[in-house]
């Protein structure tokens, strides 16, 4: 479920597409009460343990000023409308019922995407990988589910550029998700959207990837050659079967 994010940078693979959803995914295996501050740490621990470019660059300031996640809830600024809060989502998914989902989705979000459009594009975004996991439904049928729990347009298509909105890169994730049966064609048609397509593809292969309607057939290549550093290609493989383990601890 915790994928990498496509867009890579010379000397590095992992974005804050990925370091986050470690956070997040962290967070959840270590099984402590679900707090603000605990997510808050769990993203400060995470950025300065292994210092990423991939962050906006204001984002990535107010990092190297805070030292915990005490001093992250006291200074940062919660108004945005963007797509962080969604682009780290999946792992929220893994939540025993719908209404927990929800729940512990906006509490997330709330932290650096107070907005309801930040709200709603997070829960979305965790309520996806939810449905595949716990099989709730077909794919074609993903948009009408979402739309029943949060509100949004989840059921019709996105066409064209996708934008850095929140709610915008749902839509096109869930797009996605629905027209493609394999890993490959949805990763390579998250890219063909243009504009912000690496957060595109990090919401729709976390979803996909718990689908037992798409292929698991990312090309071995794009696996092994990920970064295998401390917190690289192995510490993911691990984090990822812990989480999904998670399940029977519910």
């Amino acid at each position: 479920m915790i994928q990498e994010s496509p867009r890579l940078q010379v000397g590095e693979c992992q974005t804050d597409d990925t370091q986050m959803s470690l956070a997040v995914a962290e967070a959840i295996v270590s099984r402590e009460p679900w707090t603000p501050e605990l997510l808050a740490s769990k993203f400060v621990a995470a950025f300065h343990r292994d210092r990423r470019l991939g962050y906006a660059g204001k984002f990535y300031n107010f990092l190297l000023q805070v030292q915990d996640g005490k001093e992250f809830l006291e200074k940062i600024r919660s108004a945005s409308d963007k797509s962080g809060s969604a682009m780290r989502a999946g792992p929220i998914g893994i939540f025993p019922t719908i209404e927990k989902v929800i729940e512990n989705a906006t509490v997330q979000a709330a932290i650096t995407h107070n907005t309801p459009d930040g709200i709603k594009a997070a829960i979305a975004a965790a309520l996806m990988s939810h449905y595949f996991i716990y099989q709730l439904g077909l794919k074609k049928n993903l948009g009408n589910f979402l739309e029943k729990h949060v509100a949004g347009e989840w059921s019709i298509p996105w066409q064209g550029q996708v934008s850095v909105k929140g709610l915008v890169c749902v839509r096109a994730a869930i797009t996605a998700v629905i027209r493609n049966d394999s890993m490959s064609q949805l990763l390579q048609d998250c890219i063909a959207f243009s504009g912000d397509v690496d957060t595109v593809a990090t919401i729709a292969l976390a979803a996909g990837s718990c689908s037992s309607e798409i292929a698991q057939d990312l090309p071995e290549n794009l696996v092994q050659g990920l970064e295998n550093k401390f917190y690289g290609r192995d510490y993911i493989i691990e984090l990822d079967r812990q989480l999904m383990n998670c399940r029977s601890d519910f």
